[in-house]
Parts: C-alpha cells; sequence; structure tokens
C-alpha cells in the first residue's frame, strides 16, 4: 500500500516538475526574445536620432547627451541580457539536480558553437 503512494507522489511530482519547467523555459525565452527586441529598437532609436541630427543640419553636439542617455540604457540591457544568460545557465543546472526530461538546446558551457558552412550559406 505504501509502495503504490510512493509511486503516486514520485510520479506527480515528476509531472509538476515537467509542467513547471517548460513554464520556465516558454518564459525564460520570452525574456531573452524581449532583451534582444529592445536592443534592435534602441539601436533603430539611436541610428534614427543621429540621421534627424544630420539631415536637419543642426550642429554636431545638438542632442548629444540624449545619444549618450540612449547609449547608457543600452548599456543596461547588455548588461541585463548577461545576466539573464546566468540565470539560464543557473536553470539548466537546477535542471538537471531535479532530473528534468527537458533538454535545452543552448552550449553546455554557455559559449556560441561555431557555425557550419550551411548555416552561413542560410544567413547570407
Amino acid at each position: 500500500m505504501n509502495t503504490n503512494q510512493d509511486n503516486v507522489a514520485t510520479i506527480a511530482t515528476r509531472n509538476a516538475i515537467s509542467v513547471h519547467g517548460m513554464r520556465i523555459q516558454r518564459d525564460l525565452h520570452e525574456a531573452e526574445a524581449a532583451l534582444d527586441e529592445a536592443l534592435i529598437r534602441q539601436a533603430n532609436l539611436l541610428a534614427t536620432m543621429v540621421r534627424a541630427r544630420r539631415e536637419a543640419q543642426v550642429g554636431a553636439f545638438t542632442g548629444q547627451e540624449a545619444i549618450l542617455r540612449l547609449a547608457a540604457s543600452q548599456r543596461a540591457v547588455l548588461d541585463a541580457s548577461g545576466e539573464l544568460a546566468r540565470v539560464h545557465g543557473k536553470l539548466t543546472d537546477v535542471g538537471r539536480e531535479v532530473h528534468s526530461t527537458l533538454a535545452d538546446d543552448c552550449p553546455p558551457t554557455g559559449q556560441v558553437a561555431e557555425a557550419t558552412p550551411a548555416a552561413i550559406s542560410v544567413a547570407a
């Protein structure tokens, strides 16, 4: 009798780990994508600001403080991205610790994998 209860509890725990793992993985990837999107939007804003200054033929340093603040904002997003990468790594460790069956496609050391010739030709 006790063995059946233990089996049910084990299955329930595994199911909970799987469900929560999938939710964490989904939310983590969405957070990573959001930071990338923020960087893209800030880069676009920077280009627009500099282009506007050039095309309006105003002084070379017009709006410089705003541009510097935007650059600081970009740096903060890059720092946040680095921290989120560390969170990703720690969550991968937690997944291994609790024997999660979810496989993440990130490199084991967090390094960018070398591009294959096929991947390079697709990107080009």
